[in-house]
């Protein structure tokens, strides 16, 4: 039987306006940088997406590195464009990024024109598209100068191959300058994505929340849940099976028992307000529209319920505030801090 999206699937997300521009994203987006390679069964990846966009998410962020191996998760979601959504595609945000090591020799990773160009031409083929809606510089490059990199973005939108385009873990300085090029050029920033959580909260000490909102940029934050640290999943420690065990991502020494002991307290504020620790966690990143949405990963239909049902409770008393703050410590976690080459923040992914 085809599948059909719920009929009331805009009923209840939100959805904000992405900076100036006349874009809305969901306040909450699926990312599928893990769950989506070969080491997960296709039907699972398919019922994730189905699911999330039954909920409203309309936004499916991806790279050309998203696997394992590289270039599946692209080739994954093709065939889910391909079947579950075809006749869709307009109501879909498909964005990917390039900036990272695809092929092997010296043009297969960073911010040069022709990886960029030659990246986003294979993310459309795996993924049957003539266009994406984002293209993303996925990390700072910095032996490249910035003027080529944003040059390529530029070509990208005027080409045809993206409608708009967006920067990756570049810190506030870099943003600037990536964004005063763009402006030039006349193809504006259209939106960030910086690693952002209530354990990894650099982008409050480099100033860059700031600096999107003075330009008008708009935010998507990725590791809302710190990698499943906030969620209740290490509540009792570390359990068989969960990411920290399985050699990826998440490092186990992240969960000590000072960390675990805040991630506790932090869910007893989550009860309080009614929400899951996940639902609190998203809603935090999200408070006072300082980030325009929250970008999860899942392994399973249930989790998108989960995530995206934070968008019901989004306000904060400063009082819940100033508690949250007395437990959310950050926890070193900042795992893209060393890919920039310039200060601390930048280039983080």
């Amino acid at each position: 039987m085809a599948y059909a999206p719920a009929e009331n699937r805009y009923e209840s997300m939100v959805y904000r306006r992405c900076g100036r521009s006349g874009l809305k994203l969901p306040a909450v987006s699926l990312g599928l940088w893990h769950n989506f390679g070969h080491d997960t069964p296709h039907q699972t990846k398919r019922d994730i997406c189905r699911r999330a966009l039954d909920l409203g998410i309309t936004h499916f962020d991806l790279a050309n590195n998203y696997g394992p191996p590289p270039g599946s998760a692209e080739e994954a979601f093709g065939e889910i464009l391909a079947t579950d959504f075809a006749g869709y595609r307009d109501e879909l945000v498909i964005s990917s990024k390039a900036g990272y090591r695809m092929w092997p020799g010296p043009y297969g990773e960073f911010g040069s024109r022709k990886y960029l160009i030659a990246s986003c031409d294979q993310s459309l083929k795996r993924m049957g598209l003539d266009h994406v809606d984002i293209f993303y510089s996925h990390r700072f490059d910095p032996d490249t100068p910035l003027e080529e990199t944003m040059g390529a973005l530029d070509f990208i939108v005027r080409s045809g191959r993206a409608r708009y385009v967006g920067i990756s873990s570049y810190n506030s300085e870099k943003t600037r300058e990536a964004a005063t090029i763009l402006k030039e050029l006349g193809t504006p920033c259209l939106i960030h994505q910086p690693s952002y959580n209530m354990l990894n909260r650099w982008v409050e000490r480099d100033g860059l929340k700031d600096t999107l909102k003075e330009l008008g940029i708009g935010s998507i934050a990725f590791t809302p849940l710190a990698q499943g640290m906030l969620t209740g999943k290490y509540l009792d420690g570390v359990p068989e099976g969960s990411r920290a065990t399985q050699g990826k991502s998440l490092n186990p020494d992240f969960l000590n028992e000072r960390a675990i002991g805040n991630i506790r307290a932090l869910n007893s504020i989550a009860e309080k307000r009614g929400q899951t620790l996940a639902q609190m966690a998203i809603a935090w990143v999200l408070r006072n529209n300082g980030i325009t949405t929250a970008l999860i990963g899942a392994s399973k239909p249930s989790q998108v319920e989960d995530c995206a049902g934070a968008v019901n409770n989004l306000e904060f008393t400063d009082a819940e505030l100033a508690e949250i703050d007395t437990y959310a410590d950050e926890e070193n976690i900042n795992l893209w801090a060393k890919s920039s080459g310039t200060t601390e923040g930048a280039a983080q992914r």
